[in-house]
């Protein structure tokens, strides 16, 4: 079992891939190798009828050497399905019970889900899926994935499509620093493939192989054209196991009355975050800063006890021993955490290091702001959502800037069978109010038309045209303004007026082109 398996809880967002988890490396009874064994213990499927999850749990098609697993079959492993989704999934009892021998073990954990929709109309759960056990244990541990070193956003998703380039990682991979690529960069061809027009799959495919590449060392060619230019240039890039660095971007700007404002742009809630966002709060507070513009614009999630941890690095004394988030499981579970055992308790903002990327137990900093502007968008999700719903819910004011967030106040626990890690949603996470329904997300109050929860603050499309910090940035720039008078609660216009009207992202596309993993789109605990 991996270090995170012992230890941790997942609670991110997904959108493509599909599959379910919770904590644990196999054991249990077993059944016969191939026997088929359904809802009644006796060979055969019988509907309603749930034999305990931990019977089926590693019992596999093909055995990993090295591991707890042991023979079985595919109909051992989709039964292990059914009953850990009878057992822990959210909306169990809107799952249609299906007979495992029917289908491959992908199909049928497709299947293992509610169809239902939210208010908007748009699928109830979106975040239904898996990963294999190493490619997750790497990711979530490290930080590490097959990529450039830099993050691709869909501007467009339907033919005329356009794909430009977010951000660029702090440490480069050689053959990607040697091409001078730049944030706002637009993709033209992957691989000869026309990514603006095309429509037959090939190319599809052509194009999601070199936009999001699988593995290290896949070279892949790329046809772009550079902001405000005319022409275009053709680049080579290699893929590398790289590795992220959640903080890229921390610094002081001056306000529009004159004060010093802090800026952390903040991708990706991993365990090396906590370190970095340590030595971010530290440096802001050095310098005095009387407010801070936290972007989470592409921040898809990770460990919800780094999101406590930020909680309380922003707000200090006003979150101090109040809950964060308290999860609600099914209503199997009203008391019991049905993964740990424990007591239903919540999670408080932690004023002390939880050890994933430092010593556990430090007293950690704290800026003790009463506010705190966040910048939003698509890809805001989950423990980063989570972080403006429990800072409201103790009374820190949030402005959000830019668009609405994702919508996921679900989460779950990774589970491993069989080499694949499941991730199905087993609970709800609520503030110290009470409150977590936000399927539709976060919007600033002026979004027209009106969607998900509204939050104060303005509506603001990504700004391709200028570097990320800086203070003329869109986004950036109506933060800095609105902070200066939000009780006239008026949104600035933008200074450029170039930015695109909307940011589709990768969780709009589903068959289309997407281009960031679902390991990066989460929400995580502990044990």
């Amino acid at each position: 079992m991996s270090k995170l398996a012992r230890s941790r809880i997942v609670r991110w967002v997904l959108p493509l891939t599909a599959l379910a988890a919770l904590y644990g490396c196999g054991g249990g009874g077993g059944s016969a190798v191939g026997s088929g064994t359904g809802g009644n213990g006796t060979g055969g499927f019988t509907p309603g009828v749930f034999q305990p999850s931990s019977k089926f749990q590693a019992l596999c098609a093909s055995p990993r050497s090295g591991t707890s697993d042991r023979p079985g079959s595919t109909v051992d492993e989709n039964n292990w399905l059914r009953s850990w989704t009878h057992e822990l999934y959210f909306w169990y009892s809107e799952v249609q019970d299906l007979d495992p021998s029917m289908y491959t073990t992908p199909q049928y954990f497709q299947l293992m889900k509610t169809m239902q929709t939210t208010a908007s109309g748009s699928p109830k759960d979106r975040f239904h899926f898996t990963y294999p056990t190493s490619v997750w244990d790497a990711l979530s541990q490290q930080g590490v994935q097959a990529g450039y070193g830099l993050q691709w956003e869909i501007i467009q998703a339907t033919p005329p499509r356009s794909v430009r380039l977010a951000y660029l990682e702090a440490n480069l991979p050689s053959t990607t620093a040697s091409q001078n690529l730049v944030r706002g960069d637009t993709v033209l061809t992957v691989d000869g493939a026309d990514v603006v027009n095309a429509t037959d799959q090939a190319s599809i495919n052509m194009i999601n192989a070199g936009l999001l590449p699988a593995n290290a060392n896949e070279t892949h060619t790329f046809t772009v054209q550079d902001p405000g230019s005319n022409t275009t240039r053709t680049v080579t890039l290699t893929s590398v196991n790289e590795t992220t660095t959640p903080v890229l971007v921390e610094k002081t700007v001056t306000g529009p009355l004159g004060n010093t404002v802090g800026y952390i742009l903040y991708n990706d809630q991993i365990e090396p975050a906590e370190s970095e966002l340590i030595a971010a709060i530290n440096d802001l507070k050095s310098k005095g800063v009387s407010d801070l513009v936290l972007d989470l614009r592409y921040d898809g999630g990770g460990l919800l006890d780094i999101a406590s941890e930020l909680g309380y690095m922003i707000g200090g004394t006003q979150t101090a021993g109040q809950t964060f988030e308290l999860q609600q499981f099914n209503n199997q579970y009203s008391t019991t955490n049905p993964v740990t055992g424990n007591p239903l308790t919540p999670t408080l903002f932690h004023n002390t290091t939880q050890g994933f990327s430092t010593t556990a137990g430090q007293p950690l900093p704290t800026l003790n702001l009463m506010r705190v502007a966040v910048i939003t968008g698509t890809d805001t999700c989950s423990a980063s959502e989570s972080i403006i719903n429990s800072l409201q819910g103790v009374g820190v004011t949030v402005y959000q800037i830019g668009s609405k967030t994702c919508g996921k106040p679900y989460g779950f626990y990774p589970q491993d069978n069989c080499g694949t890690t499941y991730f199905s949603i087993e609970f709800q996470g609520v503030n110290a109010k009470g409150f977590g329904d936000y399927g539709d997300g976060f919007s600033p109050a002026n979004t027209t038309p009106a969607a998900g929860v509204s939050v104060p603050g303005c509506s603001v499309a990504d700004d391709f045209g200028h570097a990320l910090g800086d203070p003329a940035e869109d986004r950036l720039h109506v933060a800095l303004a609105y902070l200066a008078n939000p009780a006239a609660a008026t949104c600035p216009s933008p200074p450029t007026g170039t930015a695109p009207p909307s940011t589709v992202t990768q969780r709009q596309l589903l068959d289309q082109i997407f281009v960031r993993s679902p390991l990066r789109q989460m929400r995580i605990l502990r044990r």
